[in-house]
């Protein structure tokens, strides 16, 4: 993978993180904690296995840091900046109903609609295979839709 293709996925691995931690500091450190560790292993040459092996190494950092924070303290949330245009209530209630969604639901969405990641990278990524990862993300979103009408958003 290519140094420019790399440096395209910094702000894809930051929101991963972001997402998982909700602390822009350590989301921060983990997503350069992430490309520190795979140039470390440089020698993945094909871009898809490349790129899911960022993702497994971000992954994996977000975890062991869920970790280690659970005892101490619950993570802190963050709240988005105030939003001056239209349809921000539906922005938070989609928010909030993705929150409720299961976790593994939660990232499939995040890594096909704010990564723009395709199924079969979802798929080598996850472990899971393509149908599986079409299906749960369809039963999510379907989820999602379920929540949102209840709340007169759909």
């Amino acid at each position: 993978m290519a140094w420019l293709d790399l440096s395209d996925q910094y702000d894809k691995i930051y929101r991963y993180c972001f997402f998982r931690l909700r602390d822009p500091d350590l989301a921060e450190d983990l997503t350069q904690e992430t490309f520190l560790r795979f140039y470390r292993q440089i020698s993945y040459e094909e871009e898809g296995k490349a790129l899911a092996y960022l993702y497994t190494i971000a992954r994996n950092l977000c975890l062991d840091a869920v970790r280690r924070a659970r005892p101490a303290a619950p993570l802190r949330e963050t709240d988005p900046a105030p939003d001056p245009f239209a349809g921000a209530e539906q922005r938070i209630a989609l928010r909030q109903a993705i929150e409720k969604l299961p976790a593994d639901w939660q990232e499939l969405l995040l890594l096909r609609y704010a990564n723009d990641l395709p199924v079969g990278q979802i798929a080598a990524l996850t472990g899971l295979s393509r149908f599986a990862v079409h299906r749960r993300i369809r039963s999510a979103l379907a989820a999602l839709r379920t929540m949102l009408q209840k709340e007169d958003f759909a």
